[in-house]
């Protein structure tokens, strides 16, 4: 599990792949990813935008930017946490995510950025 706290906002991710959504032969890789934001700050916060760096391990890169997660832009009370699952599809067997997410600080409406910590999308037949 990757972990970083940013302004008092702690994320963790943990991976998965999903050997049923991939097909190796045709260079299709998919992976899951559930991802748990905490708030231990003083104040609610409000999840705004995500931007995301994605890399194949070939070498390719992408970014992907959009409104909220997973068509929610959630409200986090201090002390309490939202999470979600999402995926994200690679043309090789291993490859990395790390981004940001864009917060409001609902007390002030001030806006800053969490990291996301990078981590890894491996198929497990590559750590034998």
């Amino acid at each position: 599990m990757a972990t970083t706290i940013t302004e008092g906002v702690k994320v963790s991710v943990e991976t998965i792949y999903q050997p049923e959504y991939s097909n190796p032969m045709n260079d299709h890789f998919m992976f899951a990813y559930k991802v748990n934001i905490e708030n231990m700050g003083n104040y609610a916060v409000r999840l705004v935008s995500r931007h995301w760096y994605i890399f194949d391990s070939n070498g390719a890169k992408r970014e992907v930017e959009g409104e909220g997660v997973v068509g929610l832009q959630p409200v986090i009370e201090p002390g309490s946490s939202h999470e979600y699952v999402s995926g994200c599809n690679l043309k090789t067997d291993m490859g990395s995510m790390k981004g940001e997410y864009q917060m409001e600080r609902l007390l002030d409406n001030s806006v800053f950025n969490v990291q996301i910590p990078e981590f890894y999308l491996i198929a497990p037949y590559r750590l034998n």
